[in-house]
This record gives structure tokens, C-alpha cells and sequence, in this order.
């Protein structure tokens, strides 16, 4: 089972890629050919600015024109300096160059024109985002409340809440205490607010440190910047609870890993 980028990495190469590229001329090309059709209406048009929600990045184009970028398991974007390299045997969907700054795409699971409207309906379907600003949590709360499964499920399902991947649902279960085979109508309002405000907290760390990072660093003694990988995340692909030492479970759930300490997450 993979591993998705989580809504923090999104919203990283968004700010990333407003700084390199927004407000002035792009060109945008499709070195693999796939997305040359498109890439060839926006080359050299002004990029107004990238936007993210969840687990998708939006590229505003002027004439209304967009990209829409999801990178699913296996896209990734690889940064350069102009002039741009020559491919390496890399499938380069879509390549962003400015004057002083590029970026190659490869991989996405989307990479495709849309208009306004399809954008605007796009996003209609996808559930708030803790790091947006106009993210409405009343949304999240109203679709838990319409749900009979776990807990676990939902908080993965991207039309609930948008830029939470497997990571981020392990852990803020785990420091709630919540069992992720919980059932939905069992989650009180007060603990859907703790989640809630957790996530905002832990994802805005994650959009600046690069990282996830869960445990409280006054928990291991040292500053955030200096937590080592190994000891940044309490249950998520953890042998032993970090709190109580007890084995950490592990089952497939709805195609997914979930990850508890049935010690400190009681079923």
C-alpha cells in the first residue's frame, strides 16, 4: 500500500511555486507530450496564482484559464535552475519555467485544463480544508454525523475533510484516544473539535517544517527542529507505542493501513 502526499505538501509547493512563478509570464511545456495540447494555450500567459485544496493544486492562468494537478501515489515535481535539464529518461508530464526558476512534473495521477466552472465543481465535492482559511468545519461535522462506519473511514474520505491522509488520521486519532473502528455516530461534538483543532495546529507546522511531526516536543525533550524521524510520530508505522510502550496494531482498513494502541485507543 502506498503513500500519498498529505495536504501539508500541497500546500508547501503552492507557496513554493506562487514565490518562483506567479504574477509574470510562465512557459509551459510538456516534454513527455501528453499534456502538450493543453500546456500550448497557457505557454508564456501570466500565472496568477496557485492555489491548494486538500490534496489538489490549482495553477490560475490569465483568459480564466487553469491546471489542475493531482499527484496521487507516485507524481512528484522536481525543481532546476533554468536553462532546463535535458530529460533523464523521467516521463515529464508538465514543465513550469520562469526566468529564474522551473520545476518538472512527472507521474500526477491529473494533470489537466480546466475552466472556472469545472474547478468550482470540483471543489464543491471535496470537504474542508484544515489549512484554508475559508474552511468551514461545520461541513466536516455534518458529513460525520451522516456516517454509520468508522471513524477511520471517514476521516480519509476526501469528501469529509480535505488534505488528511493516513498519517495525520493514525495520529490525531491516537492522541484523542479514539479507536479508529469507532463508529461515526459515537463521536461527540467536543471530540470532533479537538480533532479539528489538532489537525489546523499539526498541518500548519507541516506546511513550514517540510514534515510531520506529531509528538509535542516538550514530550521528547528537544526543539521541533531537532526531532529525528524515528521519534516525530507516535503510532503511524511504529513497532511500540511511543506513550506506553505497548505493541502498536496494525489491519487493513478499506484498502488502507490503520495503525493503534488499543492500550491508549480502547475499541
Amino acid at each position: 500500500m502506498g503513500r500519498m502526499p498529505e495536504g501539508h505538501t500541497l500546500h508547501r509547493l503552492a507557496r513554493d511555486h506562487n514565490a518562483a512563478f506567479a504574477r509574470r509570464p510562465v512557459s509551459v511545456t510538456s516534454p513527455q507530450g501528453r499534456f502538450a495540447a493543453a500546456a500550448a494555450l497557457v505557454d508564456g500567459t501570466v500565472l496568477r496564482k496557485v492555489d491548494a485544496h486538500g490534496k489538489h493544486l490549482f495553477y490560475r492562468f490569465e483568459g480564466d484559464r487553469l491546471i489542475h494537478v493531482h499527484l496521487g501515489l507516485f507524481g512528484a515535481f522536481r525543481p532546476f535552475i533554468p536553462p532546463a535539464p535535458e530529460p533523464d529518461g523521467r516521463q515529464i508530464r508538465m514543465r513550469l519555467e520562469g526566468e529564474d526558476a522551473g520545476t518538472d512534473l512527472s507521474g500526477p495521477t491529473a494533470c489537466e485544463l480546466l475552466t472556472p466552472q469545472e474547478m468550482k465543481a470540483m471543489i464543491s465535492r471535496l470537504g474542508p480544508d484544515p489549512l484554508r482559511k475559508d474552511a468551514d468545519p461545520e461541513r466536516a461535522w455534518a458529513a460525520i454525523r451522516r456516517r454509520k462506519g468508522p471513524i477511520g473511514g471517514a476521516l480519509m474520505d476526501q469528501g469529509v475533510l480535505s488534505g488528511v491522509g493516513n498519517v495525520y488520521r493514525a495520529e490525531v486519532l491516537f492522541v484523542h484516544g479514539i479507536h479508529p473502528e469507532t463508529p461515526c455516530p459515537q463521536i461527540t461534538r467536543e471530540q470532533f473539535d479537538s480533532m479539528w483543532a489538532t489537525l489546523v495546529t499539526w498541518m500548519r507546522h507541516g506546511v513550514k517544517d517540510g514534515v510531520i511531526i506529531t509528538v509535542d516536543p516538550a514530550e521528547v525533550g528537544r526543539a521541533r527542529s531537532r526531532i529525528k524521524k524515528g521519534e516525530a510520530l507516535h503510532v503511524y508505522k511504529q513497532e511500540h507505542c511511543r506513550r506506553c510502550g505497548n505493541p502498536v496494531h496494525r489491519w487493513d482498513l478499506a484498502g488502507r493501513w490503520a495503525y493503534a494502541c488499543e492500550g491508549c485507543q480502547p475499541r
